[in-house]
């Protein structure tokens, strides 16, 4: 394989990989998203805005605790059990806490304990007034204490007094527990702890008051509450014997039992009564139909007749019909028989009507015995709905009168309860741990203080390093390149002033012709002067983007601008055509800059003649001259500041003369103006092959890209991609980019001396 093929091969590999967003747009999408990578980038770049922040706030924090003032905390425990009133009749009175709403109860009690009335009181006990340790003035405390409680007491010093005190005191509720925990907090640690202990005290003293307090109360309300109960219970006696009297009821529960009784019998000799009146109906009325058949059979011997009458009449008139077929109507036999059966007839007709008279005189009995029945059993029910009535009122007033009488006997009990009550000093407050003299302090706790003013500044100052990030508006690296124009890199060029002082550059004055290069201008051929440096590595990865940008041919003619001024532009078109012609390439560099053009500084040429003269007519040919260092470079100053550059930049005659450099060399770099400063350069971008932007790290901003990106795009200039200038290789955003091996490509740079070229 040939050796320039297999160059180009992996070249044209790096460059893919220089244009990640022009080859893979999803490619470019990924790399947007934000990562813990991205934020370490951030946090690297502005390390030392985090690291000022901690150490200036932890070190104030520290100054702070040393010299605040030591307080003491002294720490004393009560228990809230239930009250010991229950046996007596008094549940509630004292300070008792159920089980389904001890949480309340305490909070209420640690409330009573933070009370004004408690502070005064301990205030008042300890003579805190005159205390120099709890009112802070040493010299004034003991001249103008005031006894509080006094009359000469004013309002403004009562609450300072209380505002003091509070400010030490806490009051906490152990979780489930019925203990409060007390603390007081004080420059002292023996007035701490008697502060705590007085507290205590005093709120054992005031739940005793409070109880025994309120049993007097309970006991003059009982008092006075008997003689209105003894006047009612005499009055619903005297109404209660006035009722039974006047109703005349005298035992009325045995009374009405005989009367609902006897109701009740009634009822069932009604019922008897109709059964029997329905039965006997119905036999009535069967024997007046004359069919004898449906009638019961009796015992007695009327049944007996009439079975016999029965008998004959069915003989008769069998005989009657034998004779009747045989003789006929007219035969004296058959009218005998007809005789005999007429009078058996009449006699079971009488049988009858005999019988059907018995049925209705017992119907008649039956009838008039229910009616009586009924009567009664109305009558009854009468009397018992009366007696009803008259034992309701009755039960009423019974009631009035019992219930009175309970209740008197019950607060009369009472009474007698709480006269023993008044007299039993007890309490349900109990002091589990007296409070002790504390023997360090508790404020401050100078580690936990440094601790937490070191995790807060911390967080303050990478707070500031992101807010210091959005606000910086500058590009800074290749990502952001493409994430703000939507453009490859085609390389970064280092900043000479982040070079170590082995590498800087240590250049002579160089002679050409009759003039002298200054030494600053001499950086801008560093591809020249140091070609193993890091610098001169840079512009050789640009020239194999440059020339691998496009398949088949390289592009010839490049220009390059930048969106502002003082970017580097000129620079890298200076180095950019030094590379190209140690390649072995005709190149020839073009100062198209005619406001402040510069190449010919970089080349100790003279400014005049150059393009502008050639452009307005001043000349018949351009004046390019080869460079004595490499003779395939060629340069063409910009001549003098013309009054109208856009107007012979944009020119047939430019166009012209670009077309004929073309045939002349291999690649035609042309260095502009700023893309927003002036319309020079997007006017030439449209006769270029291939326009470069140079963009300085940190300075160039965001919009300034983005706007000189779109200018460009509206003319349809064939924008190559972006060349990050100045680039600090010790800054996050470089190792960022290149990460491990940015730092051993170092190893390979050497800054190999200059020797003065000899004029030719």
């Amino acid at each position: 394989m040939d050796p320039s093929n297999l160059v180009r091969t992996e070249t044209s590999r790096s460059l893919d990989i220089l244009r990640p967003a022009a080859a893979n747009p999803e490619v470019e999408l990924a790399t947007l998203e934000p990562s813990l990578l991205e934020y370490w980038r951030l946090l690297l770049k502005r390390k030392w805005t985090i690291v000022s922040c901690v150490v200036v706030i932890t070190v104030l924090v520290a100054i702070q605790s040393f010299r605040a003032t030591k307080l003491y905390e002294a720490v004393g425990r009560i228990a809230i059990n239930h009250p010991n009133d229950d046996a007596l009749g008094f549940k509630g009175m004292g300070v008792g806490l159920a089980d389904e709403d001890y949480t309340v109860g305490l909070d209420t009690q640690a409330k009573i304990l933070e009370s004004d009335a408690i502070a005064l009181q301990v205030i008042k006990n300890l003579r805190l007034d005159q205390d120099p340790r709890f009112t802070g003035e040493p010299g004034k405390a003991a001249s103008r204490a005031i006894p509080v409680g006094s009359a000469g007491l004013t309002a403004t010093q009562e609450n300072g007094l209380l505002g003091g005190f509070h400010g030490g005191l806490a009051v906490k509720a152990l979780p489930r527990t019925r203990i409060l925990e007390l603390r007081f907090l004080s420059t002292s640690p023996q007035l701490s702890a008697r502060v705590v202990n007085e507290v205590a005290s005093v709120y054992i003293e005031q739940n005793f008051k409070t109880k025994f307090e309120s049993t007097v109360h309970t006991s003059e309300w009982l008092s006075r509450q008997l003689s209105d109960l003894q006047l009612k219970v005499e009055t619903s006696q005297q109404r209660l014997v006035d009722y039974q009297k006047e109703h005349g009821i005298v035992g009325v529960d045995e009374k009405q039992n005989i009367i609902t009784t006897k109701l009740d019998q009634l009822n069932k000799e009604l019922t008897e009564a109709e059964m029997d009146r329905i039965q006997k109906e119905s036999l009535y009325r069967v024997s007046l139909e004359g069919r004898p058949e449906l009638l019961p059979r009796e015992a007695s011997g009327s049944d007996a007749v009439l079975d016999g009458l029965r008998n004959q009449e069915s003989a008769l008139n069998a005989q009657l019909a034998a004779l009747a077929t045989q003789f006929g109507a007219n035969y004296p036999k058959v009218k005998e028989l007809n005789t005999q059966a007429k009078t058996v007839q009449q006699a079971l007709q009488a049988e009858l009507a005999t019988r059907a008279e018995r049925y209705r005189t017992t119907y008649q009995a039956a009838l008039e015995r229910e009616k009586m029945l009924r009567d009664a059993f109305e009558n009854q029910k009468q009397e018992a709905n009366q007696l009803n009535e008259n034992a309701i009122q009755y039960t009423l007033l019974r009631r009035d009168y019992e219930s009175n009488r309970q209740l008197y006997d019950g607060l009369l009990q009472r009474l007698k309860e709480a006269g023993v009550s008044a007299g039993l000093r007890s309490s349900n407050v109990q002091i589990i741990d007296p409070a002790r003299v504390p023997t360090r302090p508790s404020q401050p706790n100078i580690p936990r203080n440094i601790t937490i003013g070191f995790f807060l500044s911390l967080a303050g100052g990478i707070g500031l390093a992101f807010l210091l990030e959005m606000l910086d508006n500058s590009v800074r690296s290749p990502d952001q390149v493409e994430l703000v124009a939507g453009l490859p890199t085609l390389g970064m060029i280092p900043s000479s002033l982040h070079l170590d002082s082995s590498r800087r550059l240590a250049l002579k004055p160089l002679r050409a012709g009759s003039q002298i290069m200054p030494q600053q201008e001499l950086v801008e051929t560093i591809s020249y002067l140091r070609p193993q440096s890091q610098s001169a590595e840079a512009y050789r990865t640009l020239r194999t983007s440059i020339l691998l940008s496009s398949w088949g041919t390289p592009p010839k003619v490049l220009l390059v601008t930048s969106p502002l001024a003082q970017e580097g532009k000129t620079t890298t078109s200076v180095n950019t055509a030094i590379v190209l012609a140690q390649r072995g390439a005709r190149v020839l560099l073009v100062d198209a800059d005619l406001r402040r053009p510069s190449v010919h500084k970089a080349f100790g040429l003279t400014q005049s003649p150059g393009l502008s003269e050639y452009l307005t007519g001043n000349l018949s040919e351009c004046p390019i001259t080869p460079w004595a260092q490499f003779p395939n470079l060629h340069l063409l100053p910009s001549g003098g500041s013309p009054p109208h550059p856009a107007e012979l930049l944009g020119s047939a005659l430019m166009n012209d003369t670009l077309a004929e450099w073309r045939k002349q060399f291999d690649h035609i770099v042309i260095d502009t103006p700023p893309a927003l400063s002036v319309t020079d350069a997007v006017l030439l971008s449209v006769q270029a092959d291939s326009v470069i932007l140079v963009i300085r790290s940190g300075q160039t901003t965001k919009q300034a890209l983005r706007r000189a990106r779109q200018l460009l795009a509206y003319v349809n200039s064939k924008i190559m991609g972006v060349v990050v200038n100045a680039m600090d290789l010790n800054a996050s955003d470089y190792y960022y980019y290149y990460g491990y091996y940015g730092k051993k490509y170092g190893y390979y740079y050497k800054s190999d001396p200059v020797e003065e070229p000899r004029p030719q």
